[in-house]
């Protein structure tokens, strides 16, 4: 494999959304740019994808987190790798991306959410040093 992780940029559009519906997140290019370039803009985001011979294989997303009631830290709000391209480090490659950007924000945690049913996600943290701490469920109300 020739592998180049870079920041993501508006043009890998088109790959994000289908590395996503692959996932089955359901968006479309035209809202995936929407996020992206949002994202993009945000000093308290970051995305990066990694390419195999120019094609892309992979996303993911963090984000600074500051709140009350305990100390900042990095989310990892998604990570997805073509099914053709998991179980080869590359989930790894990416986590210690975005680990580098939270360093450069000083603080002193990643944090990541998977969905109860992801069992080989939940996996992949715990190989690479995540630590489960807590269950929650997540109540959601439309605006």
């Amino acid at each position: 494999m020739d592998l180049l992780i870079r920041a993501a940029k508006v043009e890998d559009v088109e790959s994000i959304t289908r590395l996503s519906n692959q996932l089955g997140y359901t968006t479309s290019p035209k809202k995936t740019k929407e996020r992206l370039v949002e994202i993009i803009a945000s000093k308290h985001n970051c995305a990066f994808v990694i390419a195999n011979h120019g094609n892309v294989i992979g996303w993911i997303h963090g984000f600074y987190t500051l709140r009350i009631e305990s100390d900042p830290f990095v989310e990892i709000g998604g990570l997805v790798i073509d099914e053709q391209y998991r179980q080869k480090g590359i989930g790894r490659i990416l986590v210690q991306k975005v680990t580098d950007w939270a360093k450069l924000k000083k603080v002193g945690a990643i944090r990541v959410r998977c969905n109860a049913i992801r069992k080989e996600a939940h996996q992949f943290y715990n190989r690479i040093g995540f630590k489960e701490v807590k269950e929650q469920k997540i109540f959601y109300r439309p605006l």
